[in-house]
């Protein structure tokens, strides 16, 4: 009952209402309206769904209360700073990555360190774009002539992928994504196909370690499991939610409980003593 309290009596102001629809009592307004409406922007209990330029005047100069948390918004930026974080954290579980300022004596020392194929990543993209597959050496060259950071992984033998949603302080959902014949991205938005049967809990439990560790209260990780050992390939902050609308899950529940566990209880007056 005091969760329903404490959710009745929070404001909430969203920027992204399609990510928004399922909770209730939630004031929209567009990102360019942010010092339009200041004062209704800094008298919210939480700014839902802010998009990355909003984030640091929000949290460092009006002190504001942000979900997704600003941990998820810095790491998740682009794939550079959440490997880098990945590393720290689990370095076995993420494969084999180096990341260079694109100039020749950086591609040469990828050709030397890493065998065809490897793939090749743009830091910023996502729903499977910006992922390539290099087979050789000219791929490679042309990958980097049109990329001032090379971020190059290994190539992992898998036909499918893993995506685990984690919301709040744990994981909601997972399902193996199939990449259509003769494709190489496993994403649903570029036709992969979905399955939530055996999902295996040791993928599940290391994302929720991962995002515990690192302040991440609302992603979609990618992982892959080669011979039973599991790898983050990345997360995506913004991730699709076709493959649960198609399971009936709702995340805008889950999202409000969260914000209800995390809201300050209301001040109750101060007693006065006795005379």
């Amino acid at each position: 009952m005091a969760g329903a309290v404490r959710a009745a009596n929070m404001r909430l102001v969203s920027f992204d209402p399609m990510r928004t629809l399922d909770i209730p009592g939630v004031h929209c307004l567009k990102p360019g309206d942010l010092f339009r409406f200041k004062e209704q922007v800094r008298g919210a209990d939480w700014l839902l769904f802010p998009e990355y330029w909003q984030v640091n005047p929000l949290v460092y100069a009006w002190k504001k209360r942000i979900f997704p948390s600003v941990s998820t918004y810095h790491l998740g930026h682009d794939k550079v700073e959440m490997t880098r974080a990945m590393e720290a954290v689990r370095p076995g579980n993420v494969p084999a990555t180096r990341i260079l300022a694109s100039t020749e004596l950086a591609g040469e020392r990828i050709l030397d360190e890493f065998v065809f194929p490897f793939v090749a990543k743009e830091v910023r993209s996502s729903m499977g774009q910006g992922v390539f597959l290099i087979t050789c050496r000219k791929e490679f060259l042309d990958y980097a002539r049109s990329n001032d950071t090379l971020y190059v992984q290994e190539y992992l033998p898998i036909q499918r992928d893993l995506r685990v949603v984690f919301v709040g302080r744990s994981a909601v959902a997972a399902y193996w994504r199939r990449a259509p014949d003769g494709g190489f991205c496993h994403n649903v938005a570029c036709g992969g196909a979905v399955d939530f049967d055996g999902v295996p809990t040791g993928a599940v439990r290391l994302v929720e370690e991962v995002a515990l560790e690192l302040g991440i209260d609302h992603a979609g990780f990618d992982v892959a499991e080669v011979d039973g050992h599991f790898f983050l390939m990345e997360f995506n902050v913004r991730f699709g939610t076709r493959a649960l609308n198609g399971r009936g899950i709702r995340l805008g529940p889950l999202i409000l409980r969260y914000l209800e566990e995390n809201s300050p209880l209301p001040r109750r007056p101060r007693l006065r003593r006795a005379a």
